[in-house]
């Protein structure tokens, strides 16, 4: 897909805020897409990856050290901040308050995980409504394809891995069987708009 199709889907949209959900092979697919992206990006990139609990601050050490944005974990009651790339801590599941907060909660696990993309994408879908962008890269399960839906309902701007491409597509053929989404991308695909997205400040 070139930049003249992307920008369009950018065109005339605000954007406040980017959610990734993934799984099986998301390590993977995030450093294809996030390296290149400026300290300066001007929203907040909000992560919530499957991981045992024993990688969760890993994932904060590998990704701080590959990347100019500032990489934290998400905090209970922290304030998403623009050029910052979180992750969902292991056993939690992360929200966004109506204030636009992070909360974090020890509900059941959804699809047998816990972080669950789909709590983390709805309650987004909620706060930012059109202003958001949610990508669902590669996984295992069906977790993300409510979210991704409710983001698409709320007039957000919905991005899927090509699942030919993902190193496991059940996450994201089931996305697209719920709710076609706006564009269905390679990685390097979602990267460039990722880029682009610079570009589309109103």
């Amino acid at each position: 897909m070139d930049d003249a199709t992307l920008a369009q889907a950018l065109a005339g949209r605000r954007i406040a805020a980017i959610v990734i959900g993934a799984s099986a092979g998301g390590v993977n697919a995030l450093i294809e897409i996030l390296p290149g992206l400026p300290r300066g990006f001007p929203y907040p990139v909000v992560t919530v990856l499957h991981v045992m609990r024993a990688r969760q601050n890993q994932l904060v050490d590998v990704f701080g050290q590959r990347l100019d944005l500032r990489v934290e974990e998400a905090a209970d009651k922290g304030q998403p901040a623009p050029g910052t790339l979180y992750f969902a801590p292991a056993d939690y599941h992360l929200s966004l308050e109506e204030d636009g907060t992070f909360s974090l909660s020890l509900e059941p696990p959804v699809h047998f995980a816990r972080p669950a993309i789909d709590i983390t994408m709805e309650s987004a879908a909620d706060v930012y409504g059109p202003e958001l962008i949610g990508i669902l890269l590669t996984g295992a399960n069906h977790d993300g394809a409510a979210g991704m839906a409710a983001i698409g309902a709320a007039g957000g701007l919905t991005v899927v891995q090509d699942p030919a491409e993902a190193q496991v597509n059940v996450m994201p053929n089931e996305a697209i069987r719920l709710r076609t989404p706006d564009l269905v991308l390679p990685l390097r695909g979602i990267r460039r708009l990722l880029q682009l997205s610079m570009e589309n400040l109103q």
